[in-house]
């Protein structure tokens, strides 16, 4: 069963509080139209690694404030793709379908300190291994909540 899109956020500026938006055009090699990363001034751009979009599970979202009473939005998580019914571990080193963009998934999106400064100091550890995924896109398009994720499969 594939999993779903379910919330999508951008921000212009760096640490600027990300904003849902239904729908986005994608640029590979660059990331969401009107993002940070995408135009090359998030806090992270000038450091090693492709980070064209990160993607969080809403179940790991939930899981993360069941365990620790901290209760944080989806924009303040910081990912791009809030997904449902999709284990994005599994998908580092693997191609996979959201809506008809290719993504290629590269490394855990793990929590880290600036996460810590601009929300809470118990997301370091609570999302240590479930704090997302980074991928690469690889075809232009858009990509809108609701849109399934699925066609997971190793990389050519």
């Amino acid at each position: 069963m594939p999993g779903e899109v379910v919330a999508i956020y951008i921000a212009s500026k760096a640490e600027e509080l990300p904003h849902s938006v239904e729908r986005v055009r994608v640029l590979p090699g660059h990331g969401l139209d009107g993002d940070r990363y995408a135009k090359g001034i998030g806090t992270f751009s000038g450091h090693k690694g492709q980070r064209d979009v990160s993607l969080i599970e809403a179940e790991a979202i939930e899981a993360f404030e069941h365990e620790s009473g901290v209760s944080l939005t989806s924009a303040e998580i910081r990912r791009n793709v809030v997904t449902s019914g999709v284990r994005l571990n599994d998908l580092v080193g693997k191609e996979f379908n959201v809506g008809k963009i290719r993504m290629r998934g590269l490394r855990l999106c793990e929590p880290c300190t600036h996460l810590v400064r601009l929300t809470h100091p118990a997301t370091l550890r609570g999302l240590v291994h479930r704090g997302g995924l980074y991928a690469a896109i690889l075809n232009e398009g858009e990509i809108a909540v609701g849109d399934s994720i699925d066609g997971f499969g190793d990389s050519p």
